[in-house]
Formats: structure tokens, sequence, C-alpha cells
């Protein structure tokens, strides 16, 4: 079938009032894989607005390459506002170019080995708390284990531990908070003096509080402690105009969700998707092996993680299948078209890294689990590989994020096992991020091949690889 190049086809399934509504709620995943073969483009039903999704690399690519017509924009956007403010991935087009300016030295290459010390502590402190036979709820454990991460590495060594204690319990408070303001557009609701509504401002403002006592020890002390608040701190623009306190603030909160939500539900995958692919999970722990020899994460340098082959093709297949941004949005700016197709100013149009990962003409067989197919990867995937976005809006901490998932990846694999529960299913929570929920998983210690000692014994017990 061919389809009309001004016309763009409409999504199946859409239903009288509610149009596509339903189907992004009760079966967002199998309603976007069926958008295969429909067209570049394809139109939804959003209630009574209509909204452009682009479907192909090339659509996609277009809208993400051309910020200034496709600004960041929607009704995702303006609910994460309440948490990030006007931070660098909520804010518009003239305001992310100064903060990306000022932002983008604290995640030069220069600043990525002592954040990678950073992380290879709280990993080595979080494995060293695990004991054989523990059953893990690994959701929780992975998106603790991100926060901790995140605010050392935004924070330093500068962050008290009591600090650090009450942001990891505030996170989860905010974060369910501005999820119930986006299913429950009716701000009224929210001002009711309900539990959920006092116990999200009460988290709100103690990170504010955290975040504002940090930024004035960091102003008072004027140096640089290794961290990425010291660079917000410091930085300035060509009129030598810093960032304000509530930029910084803004700021802060956008890395400490981005750097909390997407690791967290990537190693979450990553450990599902090996229980249920034993030979991958050999591979890895043998490279595992090969590069840690039974040291801790802290002890191991840029050249060993650069050896870290196939763990990496582990995590680029797991972001491939969950990706956690696994549905966007911009706003067009002006009267424009998308590959021939008429868009009109203040249309929304949504793009889907969950679908476009899942295209079968770029991934052959897109729902199997197959870390090989990151060994020589076709142009075309490269392409559409898209789980930190691309162009000016591309994941300012990317590289960092990469860095961190293979670093925990392979010092649990050098470590440990880690096996299904019978009785529990893992299955996919689509939320304004796509996670996992039920991953419920087993610890089982193992003795590195090769390590210095003769074996490296943790928790109550280890078994032989």
């Amino acid at each position: 079938m061919t389809w009309d190049a001004a016309a763009p086809a409409e999504a199946p399934h859409g239903l009288p009032v509610v149009g596509h509504a339903v189907q992004l709620w009760r079966r967002p995943l199998p309603f976007l894989r069926e958008l295969y073969g429909r067209g570049d483009l394809v139109t939804l039903r959003l209630g009574r607005h209509r909204a452009y999704l682009a479907c192909g690399i090339d659509a996609v690519r277009t809208v993400l390459h051309g910020p200034r017509t496709f600004d960041k924009g929607g009704p995702l956007f303006e609910k994460a506002r309440l948490l990030v403010g006007d931070g660098l991935v909520s804010s518009d087009f003239a305001t992310h170019r100064r903060q990306r300016l000022l932002m983008q030295p604290a995640f030069g290459a220069s600043r990525l080995p002592g954040y990678t010390g950073l992380m290879a502590e709280q990993i080595d402190t979080t494995l060293n708390r695990w004991q054989h036979g523990r059953t893990l709820d690994v959701g929780r454990e992975m998106h603790t284990l991100a926060l901790e991460v995140a605010a050392r590495t935004l924070f330093g060594a500068q962050l008290g531990e009591r600090a650090v204690t009450e942001v990891v319990a505030c996170m989860p408070l905010v974060m369910r908070g501005v999820y119930r303001r986006m299913l429950v557009p009716a701000d009224w609701v929210h001002r009711l003096p309900l539990p959920a509504n006092r116990r999200f401002d009460q988290a709100r403002a103690t990170m504010h509080r955290v975040i504002a006592d940090t930024v004035r020890s960091y102003r008072d002390a004027g140096k640089d402690h290794g961290d990425v608040l010291s660079i917000l701190v410091s930085s300035r623009d060509e009129h030598g105009t810093s960032l304000s306190d509530a930029e910084i603030h803004d700021q802060v909160m956008t890395l400490l969700i981005g750097a909390t939500e997407p690791p967290g539900s990537a190693l979450t995958w990553v450990f599902q998707l090996l229980s249920e692919h034993p030979e991958a999970e050999r591979a890895l722990q043998a490279e595992a092996d090969d590069v840690l020899r039974g040291r801790p994460a802290r002890a191991l340098s840029a050249a060993d993680l650069a050896r870290l082959e196939h763990t990496r093709h582990i995590v680029l297949e797991a972001l491939r299948l969950y990706p956690p941004a696994w549905l966007l949005s911009r706003v067009a700016t002006k009267d424009t078209d998308l590959l021939g197709h008429p868009v009109p100013k203040g249309a929304t149009v949504l793009f889907s890294p969950y679908q476009l990962h899942h295209d079968q003409d770029v991934f052959p067989h897109p729902t199997r689990f197959d870390p090989g197919r990151w060994r020589s990867p076709s142009p075309a995937a490269r392409a559409a590989l898209l789980p930190f976005g691309a162009g000016n809006r591309k994941c300012i901490g990317d590289e960092v994020a990469l860095t961190e998932l293979s670093l925990a990846v392979a010092a649990v694999a050098s470590r440990f096992r880690l096996r299904a529960v019978p009785g529990t299913t893992a299955r996919p929570l689509v939320r304004a991020s796509l996670g996992a929920e039920h991953v419920v998983l087993r610890v089982e210690a193992r003795t590195p091949r090769g390590a210095a000692t003769g074996g490296a014994s943790v928790g109550s017990r280890a078994v032989a690889s």
C-alpha cells in the first residue's frame, strides 16, 4: 500500500472522543509496534487534539536536528517543569543554548576519570552489602544505586551522609508526584490536603533546601571540588554572567532525575535479560573476570574500561529493547512540513525511541535480545539507536551514563550471578519513563576466575564459576 504524502495515515484503534489515548494508556508498546509500515508520519488523536508521530528514522532525525522548528514542548514537558523548572531538558531553544554552553565543561573528557572514581566507589559500597542467597527487588536496588551515584557525582564528597539520605528518600516521592500530575491534569486535585500531596510538597521542599544549602556552601568555598556542581557554580557565559541560584537548582534537579531514572531502569533490564539468557551471561562473566581479575570496581583504569566490549554491547542492547525515554514530544514553532507532510504551527510532534528501536527493517528479529548485533552494526542501526537522543538536545551526560552502566554491570558479573525467583514474572512498567516491575532475582556469589587471591569470597559463601 502507498500513502498520500500530503495526508499522513491515522493510527488504528482510535475511539470516539478519547482517540488513541486508551491505546497509549493500556497497551502503549504493542500499539507502537503495530505502526510499522504505515509511513514516516502517522497522526494520533489525543482527546480533541491531533498529534503527529514521526515513525521512520529520517522523520525522527529531521525533528531532532531541527530544534528551531521543532522545539521542546508538549504535556510531558509542561508537567516536568513542576520539578525541573527551566532546566536543560525542558527549556526552549534560546534558553537551552545558553545553559548547554555553561554546563558543557562539566561533562568534558577531562572530567570523566574523576566521575568514574566516584561511581566505582559507590558501586563497590553497594555490592559489599549483597549477601549470597538474598532476594533482591532489582528495580528498587538499581534505582537506589543510581541515585547514590548521581548524588556523589553531582556533589562529590561535599554532600554529607545525612543530605544524601534525604535526597535518596525524597526522589521517589517527587517522581511519583509528578507522574500523578501528568495523569490527572486537574490542578485543584493536587492542592487538596491529601497525604500524597503533603508528601510531595514536603519532599520538594526538602530537595530545594538541600540543594540551596549545598550551592551556598560551594559559593562560600570558592574552589573546585572536582564534581558537577563546582562547574555549575563557577561557569560564566560570553558576557561574564553566571547561572543564578534558581538556574542551578533547576539544573541539579534535571541532572538528578536524568542520572537516576534512566540508568536505574536500564540496569534493572540488563540483569533481568541476563537471567533469561545464560550464554550472554557466561560471556559477560568471562570478560569481567579477564578485565577485573577479582579487583573492586574502583581499581579499574580507563584502559580496563575500554576492554569491556561485550559488557557495552549488553548495555546497548538493553537500551535498544527498553529505552527509558520511550516517548518524547516537540512543538512546531511555525507552519512547516515533515518529509512532505504539512505540520501546522503549534502542533505536537511525537517520536518514540522504542518504536524506532523495534523497526524490523533496521533490527532483524527486533524483540530478540542479541548483544552480538552491536559487534558490527550497520550505519542504519547506529543512526536508529537513540536512547540518549540526537542533535543539540542529545543527553549531555551520555558518555558518563554509558561508563556507569558498563562499570556496574561488569562489577556485578565479576562477583555475583542473579537468578530468577520462581513464580515471579517481570514486565515493562510504562509511565513517564519505561521501567520494569516484578524484577525479583536471587543473589548467588561467585568466585571470579583469575582473582589474585585465588577467588574473592563474597557474602556468606562463594561458588565456583
